[in-house]
This record gives C-alpha cells, structure tokens and sequence, in this order.
C-alpha cells in the first residue's frame, strides 16, 4: 500500500475509536438509578388503583332540534362507554336506562348548526357534567367515574 493510503486508513480507525470512547464515556458518566433522588424508584401506593372495567351504552339516537325555517330532520347517534371498577359494574349496567334517557335529554338539546360546532371531547364533557348533576340532584353515588364517546355520528 502507498504511504498516504496507509495514512488515511490510520486516520479512519483513529475515529472510529475516538467516537466510540467518547460513546462509552457518555454512557458511564449517567448517574445511578436512585443515587441523585431524580431516577429514584417508584414505591408502590398504599392503595392500589383498581383495574377499570367498561360498561357500553350502544345506540343513543337522537333527533335534533329544528332551526327556524328548517324542514330536514337531523340526528345524533352516539355510543357511549363508561368507565367504572368491578365493584361498580353491575350498579352500573342496572343504571343504563336511566343514563339512556339522560344522555337523550342532554343531546337532544342541540339544533343541527351547535351539534355540528362541538368536538367529542366537548361532547364528553357536557355528558360528564349532565351525569354528575343527575346523581347529585338524587342523592346518589356515580357508579363510573367518566363518560366516553365511543361512536358519535351527526346526519
């Protein structure tokens, strides 16, 4: 091989082996997991949470108001999943009728125009508070601790 060739060949592996020192300088210099407080490991609580379980509220169907000077029909079809524990599953299932009905006066509040300027999450959010109203105003305790929009369709 000619000099320079031999050289530049040097100069490669000279490289190589310069990034990969500071490679491993880089990786050793990381502190311990738990020695600075920031990487500390996580107790567990002292309360586990509970798995969540999903309850379906299929196929609320609701027309919509009419604007005035409107002649088409509008609807709203949604499908509804609450999120509850085991302990509060079957409360919650027998409570479906009920949250059917609700869910119904809630939606069918909404003309065509503002059922169609909501997002889902704001859909989620007026169920929410619509749900937590009606057990407060019974006195009762909300098997589920949250409304989600499964499905949601405006015609």
């Amino acid at each position: 091989m000619k000099k320079t060739t031999k050289l530049i060949v040097a100069f490669v592996v000279i490289g190589i082996l310069g990034a990969a020192a500071a490679g491993a300088a880089l990786y050793f210099k990381q502190p311990l997991p738990g020695k600075d407080g920031k990487h500390a490991a996580v107790e567990p609580e002292a309360h586990p949470k509970k798995p969540a379980r999903y309850v379906s509220l299929d196929k609320v169907i609701v027309m919509l108001r009419r604007s005035p000077g409107e002649t088409q029909a509008h609807y709203i079809s949604t499908d509804l999943v609450l999120s509850t524990t085991l302990d509060q599953e079957k409360k919650t299932k027998d409570d479906l009728p009920m949250l059917r009905s609700v869910a119904v006066r809630a939606l069918s509040a909404h003309t065509m125009s503002a059922a169609q300027d909501l997002t889902v999450e704001q859909y989620a959010e007026q169920l929410n508070n619509t749900f937590a109203a009606t057990y407060d105003k019974d006195k009762l305790e909300k098997p589920f601790s949250e409304v989600m929009i499964g499905k949601l369709i405006i015609e």
